[in-house]
Parts: C-alpha cells; structure tokens; sequence
C-alpha cells in the first residue's frame, strides 16, 4: 500500500501578574460564544507573463467552555496565466468534537473538495471517530485521531463512486506570543474498496498580527491524491498562500 509521504513530518514537529488595588476591579468581559476569522489575498503580475491569483478563507469555532466544541473552515483557491485558468479548487471541513475525560475525545467531522485540475467534481467523506490530546496547554496543543466513515467521489464522466473509509489526523498549534502562531494540521483517508486510492492534506501556517484584529498569514497547502482519476495527472498539487484575515 503506497502512502503520502507527509506522515514521518509529524514526529519532527514534536498574562500578567495581577496588581493589587484598594479600588474594586472592572469585571472580566465574557468570553464570546463563536470566534473565527476572514481572509483573502490578491497576487497580480504583467509583462512577458500576465497572471492573477487569489484566495479567500474562513473559520468560525463554537466553544461554549463544556465538553463540545463544534468547528468549521473553507477555503477557495483560483489563478491564471495569460487568462488561461490553471487553478480552481475549493474544500471545507465541519467538526464537532466531545471531550470523554481531560484529553480523551471523540467526533464526527465531514470533509468535502472539488478540484478542476485534479478532475475531482466533489469528493465527500462523513468520519467519526476517537482522538487523544499529546499536549493540551494554554501556548501549545498536539492530538492525534483515527476513525471511520465513507467516501463518496465523482470524476468527470465516471459514475459517483462510493466506499467505505479508515481516517487518520494529526493536529499541532503553538503560540510564540499573543500576536504570533503556528498551526500545521495532516490527514489522510483510505477507501476501504481500494487502499491504494487515498487522499492526504497537509497544511502549515504561520499567523502575525498586523494591527488590531488584523493578521497576515503565510500558508503552504499540499493536496496528494495517490490514484489520480487518470492517467497522466500528477498525485500532488501545492499552493503557497498569503492573505490577510480579519478576526472576530
């Protein structure tokens, strides 16, 4: 069985003291119920090459402070060269996990991608499972999660195909301050009708804060498909992606 060559990545990534007053203090502000963020980035050249690339993403996270926190992200990625497209491709992920003890979890998540140029007109994956949480502090978290579900995928002119699936993922977050991050996430799902036809996604990001609740973001995404839909496309197909996101 021929795997994405990520996976041996993930094992080299391996407030201020309260002043006393005789005055009473202002109460906290209470911590908000949905936070997330908004971006895009724009890249235009001309000359002997005319070319236009762009981006735009999203996130929002439900964290009532219990047990379930339920997530959500999506991004949309488009470019051409001499108004000849060679870039269009979309995905989103909606999780929801529940915590069984302080570092133990279980969730179901469905992951959905279309892309043009990988010929796949929209690829579903409905997965439940269990995860563990490595690390778990306030600067820096670290889980592992595995599971099961199915695949349902459509190919340009090949019947929807339908299987079932293992999962796995990895997760990694750090802060280095308040106003800098890193945050790396790998997976991949194997049809269970064919091990060989698997799907990996590996993203890392670095975050900086501009001003305000304004950030930039630097990011590189790599999509590998192990059995591409024909002959003659490649497994890989990467994007460095630079945008700036708004926070809220």
């Amino acid at each position: 069985m021929r795997t994405a060559p990520y996976w041996g990545v993930f094992f080299v990534l391996l407030a201020a003291s309260p002043i006393s007053s005789v005055f009473a203090q202002a109460p906290a502000e209470p911590t908000p119920l949905y936070t997330g963020n908004v971006g895009g980035g724009l890249a235009i050249t001309s000359g002997n090459t005319d070319t236009k690339n762009f981006n735009l993403t999203a996130a929002v996270v439900r964290d009532p402070k219990t047990r379930n926190v339920i997530k959500g992200n999506a991004s949309y990625l488009r470019g051409d060269q001499n108004d000849l497209l060679n870039l269009d491709r979309s995905s989103f992920n909606v999780r929801d996990e529940y915590t069984l003890s302080g570092r133990t979890f279980v969730f179901g998540q469905v992951d959905y991608l279309r892309d043009k140029f990988k010929e796949i007109i929209f690829f579903w994956a409905p997965t439940g499972g269990v995860g563990y949480k490595l690390v778990n502090s306030a600067s820096t978290q670290l889980q592992l999660d595995g599971g099961a579900g199915g695949v349902l995928e459509r190919n340009p002119g090949i019947a929807s195909k339908k299987s079932g699936s293992i999962a796995a993922g990895q997760r990694f977050s750090h802060k280095f301050s308040s106003t800098a991050s890193i945050n790396e996430s790998l997976s991949s799902i194997w049809k269970t009708q064919d091990f060989e036809d698997s799907l990996t996604n590996l993203s890392i990001g670095v975050t900086t804060t501009v001003v305000g609740n304004l950030q930039l973001k630097l990011e590189f995404l790599d999509s590998y498909k192990n059995k591409p839909a024909k002959v003659g496309l490649k497994r890989n197909d990467t994007a460095f992606v630079t945008a700036f996101v708004l926070k809220f």
